[in-house]
């Protein structure tokens, strides 16, 4: 592979350039020009080492960047090999979320929109399942040049997260405590929950029971079941917590608080069958405001983060690479529902 050597002992003339930027120029350059195709494997470390005459570190990294585009891969003491020839990529990003909720395909979207299109990013979807989430670990892990994460709240995560550089990792939506200072732009449930609710007081208790379907063992954030409890305790409301809304059992004077769309759903649906008017006959409170919230039933009032807004920020993280550390508020957004 002389043509590779000579190519970089070109870009060495180039004084702006530093070795780095040499090695990689000269990779994706000898690409362009076709001389290095698909599947074509490079020179090993050690032979770049005594060809170029650069410490291994530099070379090491230069391999490392062009995976994160991937543009390179390696595979077990097998090497690296040229993997895509699309050499205007600027990096492969790993977006790690817990489903596909509207609030996160509005996520997504804005996430795709501000990046542009010369980045490549693949979606994973864990569910809040341990398992899945390390599955999709073993897959992912060193494939790509940015991994932005929203993280199980658990400590099993800590040590899947923890093998990767600061600098490679951004936590989004939920905050976890990890040892190392990664970046994260994150919701705040309790206090952000309760502080909206308190907005509503002379609402809510215009009905005569409050209530809210809470499931310990999805991914329903504790935070808002505390903020609950604290609530109508404070204000002595008349309440009750419920695993799942149950088909039919919709009543009137019935205040409803929903973290699943899914149960939301189904309730309007028996609203619309037994003629109750959604604000006049029961009242309904959701979390996580979208576009279908905004104009169903003549809006459904909502206590939700900005997550366009989380999502233009984790793009620019991923541009910029400039440390972030950011708790987004919850905001009510009163409508028709209550």
């Amino acid at each position: 592979m002389q043509f590779l050597f000579d190519r970089i002992n070109e870009f060495k003339k180039i004084k702006p350039f530093t070795k780095h930027e040499q090695l990689v120029n000269a990779i994706t350059t000898s690409i362009e020009s076709k001389e290095l195709k698909r599947g074509d494997r490079l020179p090993s470390i050690n032979k770049m080492v005594s060809e170029v005459g650069f410490a291994r570190k530099t070379i090491v990294k230069a391999y490392e960047d062009l995976k994160g585009k991937g543009i390179v891969e390696s595979k077990n003491f097998k090497g690296y090999y040229i993997a895509d020839i699309n050499t205007k990529t600027k990096l492969r990003v790993a977006l790690v979320l817990y489903a596909l909720h509207t609030f996160q395909e509005d996520f997504y979207n804005a996430f795709r929109e501000e990046l542009g299109k010369d980045y490549i990013i693949n979606v994973f979807f864990h569910h809040n399942n341990i398992e899945t989430f390390k599955n999709i670990f073993t897959r992912i892990t060193g494939r790509y040049g940015m991994y932005v994460v929203a993280p199980i709240q658990t400590p099993d995560v800590k040590p899947i997260l923890e093998q990767f550089p600061e600098e490679k990792l951004l936590i989004v939506d939920r905050h976890i405590n990890l040892s190392k200072k990664y970046s994260y732009i994150a919701q705040e449930f309790e206090n952000s929950t309760y502080n909206q609710l308190l907005k509503l007081v002379d609402d809510i208790k215009k009905y005569n029971e409050f209530v809210l379907f809470y499931r310990s063992d999805s991914d329903y954030p504790e935070g808002v079941l505390n903020a609950f409890k604290r609530f109508v305790k404070e204000f002595d409301i008349k309440f009750s917590i419920k695993r799942k809304y149950k088909a039919g059992s919709i009543a009137k004077d019935k205040l409803y608080f929903f973290i699943s769309d899914s149960f939301l759903w189904e309730l309007l649906k028996d609203s619309k069958h037994k003629n109750y008017v959604l604000g006049d006959d029961f009242g309904v409170l959701a979390h996580n405001d979208n576009v279908i919230k905004e104009i169903i039933f003549g809006g459904v009032t909502t206590i939700s983060t900005d997550f366009k807004k989380m999502a233009i920020e984790s793009a620019n993280f991923v541009k910029l690479r400039k440390e972030t550390y950011k708790i987004l508020p919850s905001e009510l957004i009163k409508r028709n529902s209550l």
